[in-house]
């Protein structure tokens, strides 16, 4: 048996001498490698962190001190050896294991920590909060990595943290890369670091010690038990290799942050089915192409947004803000006032963090930004951190914006080709995965102006979706030959009133179907309307309940949510029995 699977637990490992612990980082990245290269999931930020993991798991015991990753991703090794080893060959599947550390799944998650820039927050908080209750020994460590130290929140925490005096711990696990590769002042400051030269820690009074080999087991031994001795705010700054051990990963860290299952490296070089943020960063380009005063942003997501290739072509004109999403909506609202035409691209969970930004810098003042929202609706394996839920409800309150969600890439590339000429904010969400081979007749060189279409014309009960969930209903239609109508609405807001004011004249029963939640969302706008026109039928919403929608395979996720093409097609054939 290897060492390896004799470890369950911190305890286990706290009883191993040097020589045991080199063998278990060697094993327990060869168990990463071999895992994740089979069933998929992250990949190279874990491996960057296998003799951290067994290093603070030797030094500090989760069940008296408080241990938080940031970003999640790098997670992997901590689960592996604290109790979720055989869990691994199904992370992110539906009913076992997250992606990302998660409160309630195992004691030794203490925060859960699906988006960047949280821990030193939360361990700060954490740290605090133990002083109040008298755990004067108890340890907050929070590991920055990946990026995360440029956003916001994390200067926020450290502005707040030397004042403190709390017993925190923070890591930078610094690889010079998130997803893509690093960018801005601090991953500069960061690269031009020197032992004992003035640093931004020192300067703002944290006790600063490195930089150091992330990789050199005994060096991150000795300074974690000297660190574990102190009781105020300090800063453990260590290097680290992004796809450590794996030559592939290491010589390109961002193909292989994460990985899909059954993966080869022959694999990767065969044509695929394009993506949907693939298209949109072809559409982007070719706009580039034709208007020289177009621009394009995204916070720390070049690769995950399609737009490589705009970067390439256009390096001065396409702008990669970091880990930094206020900054990032901001900063398009400032080119927008002075003759450029913005285009930010970023995902919708991602968003949220720039709401304010959305009301008060874009629409209030009317400016002309294009928010392409990528990743809209349920993303499958990722999970309840990273589902494109909330979008729909969180913008269409907002007085000025056009919100169009495309169901082909036909639509896609004309609502991005006309939002160029519009002159007020336009949000464009579409989904993750693959793109649909599908078209319909529609005038889509007037998709702004004319934002409606009847796929399927019948009586009695009209469907009516957007979206990816028009695809979704599209595949139910084909399930049954039900007599009911099919409405595809590109337009979420505002709605299309003359169509539905010729839908509330021709049917008595209406399904509203959409990939994002049901509270607020697009299906309660539709009936609103209805209604306060005197509708007296019934409608029926489909789309994600109020609730917080685990992880697991899209076709999992959709039918557990009710809006699977079977589930579609089972609404309307109850609708039509009564």
């Amino acid at each position: 048996m290897s060492l390896l699977h004799t470890i369950n637990s911190a305890e286990d490992i706290s009883l191993l001498n040097e020589e045991e612990l080199f063998v278990l980082s060697s094993e327990c990245r060869q168990f990463l490698i071999d895992t994740i290269l089979k069933h998929g999931g992250h990949f190279a930020g874990n491996l960057g962190v296998v003799e951290l993991t067994v290093a603070l798991l030797k030094v500090f015991n989760p069940a008296d001190d408080r241990i938080v990753w940031d970003v999640g991703h790098q997670s992997y090794a901590y689960k592996i050896l604290t109790g979720r080893r055989e869990n691994l060959k199904s992370i992110r599947s539906y009913g076992d294991i997250a992606g990302f550390p998660k409160r309630g799944e195992n004691p030794a998650d203490h925060f859960g920590t699906g988006h960047s820039s949280t821990a030193i927050s939360a361990a700060l908080g954490m740290a605090m909060a133990s002083k109040l209750t008298g755990k004067y020994s108890q340890t907050h460590i929070a590991i920055v990595g990946d990026g995360a130290l440029s956003g916001g929140m994390s200067f926020e925490a450290l502005n707040n943290a030397a004042a403190s005096k709390a017993n925190l711990l923070i890591i930078v696990n610094d690889n010079q890369i998130s997803i893509d590769a690093g960018t801005g002042a601090m991953n500069e400051h960061l690269a031009g670091i020197q032992p004992g030269e003035p640093n931004l820690f020192t300067a703002l009074n944290l006790d600063y010690h490195g930089p150091i080999d992330g990789h050199n087991l005994p060096l991150l031994l000795e300074n974690l038990q000297y660190l574990k001795s102190l009781q105020h705010p300090r800063v453990l700054h260590i290097k680290t290799t992004k796809g450590k051990g794996y030559a592939p990963a290491e010589a390109e860290q961002t193909k292989w942050h994460s990985t899909g299952k059954f993966v080869k490296i022959e694999a990767r070089q065969t044509k695929e089915t394009p993506k949907w943020h693939e298209v949109a960063g072809q559409c982007m380009l070719d706009i580039a192409k034709q208007h020289s005063h177009v621009a394009g942003i995204t916070p720390a997501m070049p690769s995950g947004s399609g737009l490589v290739n705009c970067f390439q072509t256009y390096p001065e004109r396409f702008f990669d803000t970091g880990i930094a999403e206020q900054h990032a909506v901001t900063f398009a609202a400032g080119m927008a006032t002075n003759g450029i035409k913005p285009f930010l691209f970023i995902y919708s969970t991602f968003l949220q963090r720039g709401y304010d930004q959305v009301i008060h810098d874009i629409a209030l003042q009317n400016l002309p930004v294009v928010i392409c929202i990528d990743r809209a609706g349920l993303v499958g394996e990722d999970g309840p951190t990273h589902h494109g839920a909330f979008d729909i409800p969180m913008l269409r309150c907002i007085p000025g914006l056009t919100i169009l969600a495309p169901a082909t890439a036909t639509e896609l590339n004309a609502m991005m080709q006309q939002a160029v000429y519009a002159e007020h904010p336009i949000v464009i969400r579409y989904p993750k995965g693959p793109v649909p081979d599908l078209s319909w007749e529609f005038h889509t060189e007037t998709i702004l102006s004319h934002p409606g279409i009847c796929l399927k014309k019948g009586e009695h009960t009209a469907v009516i979706s957007t979206g990816n969930a028009t695809l979704l209903s599209h595949e139910a239609f084909t399930l049954n030959n039900t007599p009911a109508s099919h409405y595809h609405f590109p337009a979420i807001h505002p709605l299309p009133c003359g169509l539905l004011a010729h839908i509330k004249q021709q049917y008595s029963r209406i399904i509203t179907v959409e990939d994002g939640c049901i509270a607020g969302g697009f299906g309660e706008s539709v009936s609103q309307y209805l209604y306060q026109e005197g509708f007296t039928g019934k409608i029926t919403h489909l789309g994600i309940p109020d609730a917080f929608i685990t992880h697991g395979s899209n076709d999992i996720l959709y039918d557990v949510c009710g809006y699977s093409p079977q589930k579609i097609a089972e609404t309307i054939q109850t609708t039509f029995s009564k």
